[in-house]
């Protein structure tokens, strides 16, 4: 999923698509591991996908500790 459209989604979404992805990879790992070949080219697909999710989850929260710091730092 491309930055953009994980920037558009709500927290919750973005939870819900992490869950997800990672929901995928586990089955595509689990496939793996019992010989299967199919859907490993997702596996770094997803991978960064999480790592894009965690991100801007990340970014939101540093940016709410921001306002609140400064809402603070005002009064």
């Amino acid at each position: 999923m491309e930055l953009d459209k994980i920037r558009d989604l709500s927290d919750d979404e973005l939870k819900a698509e992490e869950t997800k992805a990672a929901e995928q990879m586990f089955r595509i790992r689990f496939a793996k591991s019992l010989g299967k070949q199919e859907g490993l080219k997702n596996l770094r697909t997803l991978k960064l996908d999480i790592a894009r999710f965690k991100t801007v989850a990340r970014e939101r929260q540093i940016e709410k500790a921001r306002q609140s710091a400064a809402a603070e730092a005002g009064k």
